[in-house]
């Protein structure tokens, strides 16, 4: 049988989850300068199976407004390059021997409040996730047996907090990127 002790580490580790992913999710959306894992969600056709980027080639920031891609294989150069066109993400690499070199452009006013929307939407998913972690950890805190009412009540409410804590961390994120892509 599980205490409440663990059930709430259960959920805590739920919640953290859904934040670190967000985290990771707005890491990937373009700001006005060059970070490495703008490319994360890149997939390449390479060896018959469709691979992420950073595992066939590696990415650099050398300056604040460029990317370079260099492929492990030289052979990858090519779809290297059309992964990355037909990524979505607005981006004409240009290739020099082994080297891709993908210089950013700034962004358009209107580019930028549709980045914002993105940004809006990934954070929501992510407090939806927390959500879930809380609703998961409450179904199990009542399920158990033998326990207070009173116990139960105060574990429910350690977990609203834990649920506060985590969705405060999300808007945080939320912030810091919203002003990142704003910032000209």
């Amino acid at each position: 049988m599980k205490t409440i002790p663990e059930i709430a580490k259960h959920g805590r580790e739920l919640m953290q989850k859904a934040v670190d992913a967000t985290r990771r999710e707005l890491s990937t959306i373009r700001s006005g300068k060059a970070s490495t894992s703008l490319l994360d969600l890149v997939r390449v056709e390479a060896y018959g199976s469709s691979v992420p980027l950073n595992q066939v080639a590696m990415v650099a920031a050398p300056e604040p407004r460029l990317l370079t891609v260099q492929p492990f294989d030289k052979g990858l150069t090519q779809a290297i390059d059309k992964a990355i066109r037909e990524g979505d993400l607005g981006l004409n690499p240009s290739t020099q021997g082994n080297l891709i070199r993908i210089p950013l452009p700034p962004l358009s006013e209107e580019r930028r409040r549709d980045l914002v929307k993105v940004v809006h939407k990934l954070a929501e998913e992510g407090r939806v996730a927390v959500r879930h972690g809380r609703t998961d950890t409450l179904t199990r805190i009542k399920k158990l047996e033998h326990i207070s009412e009173d116990d139960k009540a105060r574990a429910e409410k350690e977990v609203q907090k834990l649920t506060d804590e985590h969705i405060r961390q999300i808007d945080e994120l939320i912030k810091s990127k919203e002003a990142e892509i704003m910032e000209v």
